[in-house]
């Protein structure tokens, strides 16, 4: 088999909680080197932070960011350790912080510290809203993100208190912004020799986001509001309540509309002028909604779906995470795991979301136990002549 693609780079994670290691995760995944440092005693604060555990000391949380890593404790206040950092930056090819703005400069860990240690380093900041800017100095986490962005104010439901997105999507969002643009910066690299700076943040990952409502935004000059599962762009193409309970439907376009018409016998709205085209659809979506209502209620959800696939309209039940990760599909695409470890022995993880013909991705090393590690990098340091055998025994 065929190494990973990125076989061969060396990424430090000095990050926490999720964007950051989220990151990481993706690039060891495709075959980085990651070597995760994390404070001396009680690691990255996410080992502890879950309310519930499986066997072991780490949490759930942790266990689902961290596999494919290695881990070493360094204390980035203590000099003796920040040499050992020196030492690996010297050896790495990317770097992950998400310390709030000015604390990697005041540890002497900032970019352009380790970029005269190592030119082609690439080094990914992670923050709640940049390193510049008036916000700057505010704590960041996803609900503040969701709601500074935007998002908090357009999810959920007419009339109910703010919903926020269930899914950190700030916070993935920036992890996966991260990675696109590391790599960006890796391929950079080739031609320039050099690497560069990478400052992303969890505000401007919800904002980036935001496609359609920026849309609606400036295409109306009105702020985007609540509409449930609805589609801003499309209708209809949200959850309708069946006989026996709501499934989703999605008539997104004219042809899929009128044969949606026929599939559910109401040809005759095919002539409302209220209905005619995609946009009245949306400029009377609620209407919409309650003419098909009583027609929804004549057949159960799975009648409905089997006979609106049946006819290419798209159509599909509502799922909990229960049935989603055990649903035949989520099976066929090996979308749940069972991953080896030294305490749990195994745990259920998710799978690899993209998948790779020539070079398949694996779990190579499950999360790893806090320092386990790092008698072995410090051994490769010295064994490298990167750091004094004295200190690779410590």
């Amino acid at each position: 088999m065929a190494d990973l693609p990125l076989a061969g780079l060396r990424v430090l994670d000095i990050s926490q909680v999720m964007a950051g290691p989220f990151a990481c995760m993706l690039l060891g995944d495709m075959g980085a080197d990651v070597i995760k440092i994390e404070p001396p005693r009680t690691g990255d604060s996410t080992r502890h932070s879950m309310g519930f555990r499986l066997k072991g000391e780490d949490s759930p949380g942790f266990l689902a960011l961290n596999r494919n890593k290695r881990s070493i404790t360094l204390d980035l206040k203590d000099a003796d350790d920040r040499e050992v950092l020196y030492a690996l930056v010297k050896t790495a090819d990317i770097l992950v912080e998400n310390a709030r703005p000015g604390v990697a400069a005041r540890l002497g860990i900032d970019y352009d510290t380790l970029a005269a240690i190592n030119p082609r380093l690439v080094y990914a900041s992670i923050s709640g809203f940049g390193q510049t800017g008036p916000w700057a100095q505010r704590p960041g986490f996803d609900l503040i993100a969701q709601a500074m962005s935007g998002i908090l104010s357009s999810n959920g439901f007419p009339g109910m208190e703010p919903a926020k997105n269930s899914i950190a999507v700030a916070d993935l969002g920036a992890g996966l912004f991260s990675v696109y643009a590391i790599l960006s910066a890796i391929i950079g690299r080739q031609v320039s020799g050099k690497g560069q700076y990478i400052d992303a943040s969890l505000l401007e990952a919800a904002m980036g986001l935001s496609i359609w409502e920026t849309t609606e935004l400036w295409g109306t000059g009105r702020a985007p509001t609540p509409i449930g599962s609805a589609n801003r762009m499309s209708a209809p193409y949200q959850a309708v309540e069946a006989s026996d309970g709501w499934f989703v439907i999605g008539a997104a376009n004219q042809g899929l509309w009128l044969t949606f018409l026929k599939v559910i016998g109401r040809p005759e709205l095919q002539d409302d002028p209220r209905y005619s085209t995609n946009a009245a659809r949306v400029q009377n979506r609620q209407v919409l909604i309650d003419d098909l209502a009583p027609t929804f209620a004549t057949r159960t959800k799975q009648e409905w779906i089997d006979a609106l696939l049946a006819a290419g309209v798209p159509a599909a039940p509502i799922l909990d995470y229960g049935e989603a990760v055990e649903s035949e599909q989520a099976v066929a695409r090996e979308m749940v795991q069972m991953v080896p470890h030294p305490v749990e022995g195994e745990f259920k993880a998710l799978g690899f979301p993209v998948k790779m013909r020539g070079t398949p991705q694996q779990v190579r090393m499950p999360p790893p136990l806090l320092n386990e590690h790092g008698d072995a990098i410090r051994a490769e340091l010295a064994a490298a002549g990167l750091l004094p055998a004295r200190e690779a025994a410590e």
